[in-house]
């Protein structure tokens, strides 16, 4: 891609600075416009019984605002105007600091379940876990639109933490899998290109300038119907009159407010959509499958347009064209279809005519030349499938996924000068990675990462220590606080999550997070009680079972808990000396190789130049500091936090060996920096020796 994550936050957060710019200019038009509206309108007002006799000397010697005080009618409907479009911004802001969620139900989404058994639906479920888990991020909840036919979705949400996919049953039943993939892929697109924060921020800062043209729709109606019919001469007839008139001239305001709005959401909208479908296609490595998918749209016959009432407020959100946006393209906030398709297929003729889905096209990916397909793999068998895998790729050229070495190898591994590069830019091996690594998961344990009870009994077992001593207190104390199903399960489930492999215990918290958003308030307190006291067991804790601890939290909080969205405080690294010393130095004693830390930490600092980094003592590294460094780490401006990805890599690969357990920290640190990272494959971009230790 042209520019990689960082840049593109960076870019999004650029637009949102358009954004407010153009947002002032508008309010200002409108607000001036409501003035001139109001000056006429009461210079006609004044002088109405001159206009009648037509007594063109007593408006000149009768001269309209005489005084300042005069000019308060005007100037008081300006700052009416003023107030109205501010605190309707406002109000919808607040509205919207839910999350996604908020926008999904305001467009009558229904909210999908992990455990449901509905073949669509789940086939959905699937596709996006799988894009999440190749991503990076935490599986987003899903939900469908049940009520709409048209072929469409979106994301929304201000961070990979409260967003969501949405789609209409429309997609998810008219759609190939590599269709749905493709849309699916396009939608993950805006959740790493930060499109999505942008997005969900202009809905808030729009309202106000929509909400003068609603109020002017509202106050005609109400005059037609009340004295539409009396008498001209008539007081009241004579009062309604000009009521209508008012919400005349107030919805040809709001006209002037839905233009300018609608111009700004083109405005910032249309290039990002080219953008995401060519991330998509990166990710996806299959054009076809989002090429089809827009087809379909071109050729159905409700195409992507969206009956909710509220759609056109989201209408920059979506896929595809969701509501009409008039006849010029001035304001549409997508490209046409064909112009996007042919950017995906240059020889494309012109024709939207697509094949029927089948059942094989509905529920399994169409064959692609060269590929060779990811066995499924048994339980704890990400590495025994190693070898099969490796004799594949020496009779092919494709590409083929190797999910791990046998657990005794230790690859030496040259300094990863491009780990930042991987961050937010998942691959279609990643894809593939991800897909392998859920098949080798026990069915069990698939199963019921799936559903509330189980989720939560998953997420008990990983916390579970390896010394019986140790898992023995554990368990009592979960027996006293938790209600015996979920005992009973985490007790049946600990012999096969014993077995995983250390890779899979981030990807199996990120997959358990839409089940355990699905909780209670109740159960999310007994939940969350049952899971400091399984980690406070032992009294100690170790760098990457705190790691699951604080990427499970971070992102479960915001669902319970108000909690204040993040925002940028730092836009340099250079007072954060401190908090990278914590970080790096933290890092430099994981391996426990006290002896090589300064080595490590100096191979860090190289990639912070100017920023004041020392090595700490071990006791200066607790996990309270390192908590507090993170914190105050992840709400640097976007692009200064490259070097510091690049600062832990290279910490890490000091030694020439990279074990699994220090790869998947290494993840956990960017997820807690807001810097999603895709799997770290083996025989990728950097290669990770397999430990059989977790740490």
């Amino acid at each position: 891609m042209a520019t990689d994550f960082f840049e593109r936050q960076d870019q999004a957060r650029r637009s949102t600075k358009w954004l407010v710019i153009l947002f002032v200019l508008g309010v200002i038009g409108i607000v001036g416009a409501t003035m001139g509206v109001v000056w006429v309108a009461v210079e006609a007002t004044q002088h109405r019984e001159a206009l009648e006799e037509g007594d063109l000397n007593g408006l000149v010697d009768n001269p309209l605002y005489e005084s300042p005080e005069e000019l308060a009618l005007p100037v008081g409907a300006g700052g009416g105007a003023l107030l109205l479009i501010l605190g309707g911004s406002l109000f919808k802001v607040a509205q919207l600091s839910g999350g996604g969620h908020v926008v999904a139900e305001s467009l009558q989404g229904r909210r999908i379940h992990s455990d449901t058994t509905d073949a669509v639906e789940r086939r959905l479920l699937n596709v996006v876990e799988e894009m999440a888990l190749a991503s990076g991020v935490p599986v987003p909840p899903v939900f469908l639109l049940d009520r709409e036919p048209a072929i469409n979705a979106f994301a929304a949400g201000y961070s990979p933490s409260d967003a969501v996919v949405a789609v209409t049953r429309g997609t998810a039943e008219n759609l190939s899998r590599d269709e749905l993939q493709g849309v699916v892929a396009h939608e993950f697109s805006h959740i790493l290109n930060g499109d999505m924060r942008l997005n969900i921020r202009l809905i808030g800062v729009l309202h106000g300038i929509l909400l003068l043209g609603l109020i002017g729709r509202i106050m005609f109606r109400m005059a037609a119907n009340s004295g539409g019919s009396r008498s001209s001469r008539d007081n009241k007839g004579n009062a309604a009159i000009y009521f209508l008139l008012i919400g005349l001239a107030v919805m040809a305001l709001g006209f002037l407010g839905t233009l300018m709005g609608n111009i700004i959401k083109a405005a910032l909208s249309r290039q990002r959509e080219y953008l995401a479908d060519a991330s998509a296609v990166q990710f996806t490595r299959n054009p076809t499958g989002l090429a089809g998918a827009l087809k379909r749209i071109g050729s159905a016959v409700t195409g992507s347009k969206l009956q909710a009432a509220n759609a056109s407020e989201a209408s920059h959100l979506f896929f595809a064209q969701g509501v009409w946006e008039g006849l010029t393209s001035l304001t549409a906030t997508h490209p046409p279809l064909p112009a996007r398709i042919k950017q995906l297929e240059p020889q494309w003729d012109g024709s939207f005519e697509m094949p029927p889905v089948t059942p094989a096209t509905f529920n399994n990916p169409a064959p692609r030349t060269g590929a060779i397909p990811v066995p499924g793999l048994a339980a704890g068998g990400i590495a025994g499938a190693a070898a099969a895998l490796a004799t594949a790729a020496a009779v092919s050229e494709g590409p083929v996924i190797v999910p791990g070495g046998s657990p005794a190898e230790v690859v030496p591994l040259a300094v990863v000068a491009k780990a930042a590069d991987q961050v937010g830019d998942p691959q279609e091996a990643h894809r593939k990675y991800a897909a392998a690594l859920v098949g080798s998961l026990p069915p069990l344990v698939r199963d019921s990462v799936h559903e509330t009870y189980g989720a939560r009994a998953v997420v008990f077992g990983l916390l579970a220590d390896k010394d019986r001593e140790i898992r023995s207190k554990q368990l009592k104390r979960l027996r006293e606080l938790a209600t015996p199903d979920i005992v009973d399960l985490t007790n049946k489930l600990l012999p096969y999550i014993d077995l995983l492999d250390v890779r899979a215990r981030l990807p199996l918290v990120d997959m358990a997070l839409p089940s355990l958003r699905a909780m209670s308030p109740t159960q999310y307190k007994e939940f969350l009680a049952c899971f400091k006291e399984l980690v406070a067991a032992d009294n100690r804790l170790g760098l990457f079972e705190w790691t699951l601890y604080r990427v499970l939290l971070r992102h479960l909080t915001p669902q319970f808990e108000k909690t204040a969205a993040p925002r940028i405080a730092y836009y340099g690294l250079q007072k954060m000396g401190p908090q990278c010393s914590v970080l790096l130095s933290t890092l430099a004693y994981a391996d426990n190789r006290v002896d090589e830390a300064p080595k490590a930490l100096a191979r860090g600092a190289e990639k912070l130049q100017g920023i004041a980094v020392k090595l700490l003592t071990p006791e200066e590294c607790g996990l309270d500091q390192l908590s507090k460094a993170l914190d105050d780490l992840s709400r640097v401006a976007d692009k200064k936090r490259r070097p510091l990805v690049a600062a832990c890599a290279a910490v890490i690969c000091a030694d020439r060996e990279v074990t699994v357990a220090e790869a998947e920290l290494l993840r956990g640190v960017c997820d807690m920096l807001d810097c999603p990272m895709p799997p770290l494959l083996p025989g990728g971009p950097a290669t990770f020796a397999h430990d059989s230790v977790a740490s």
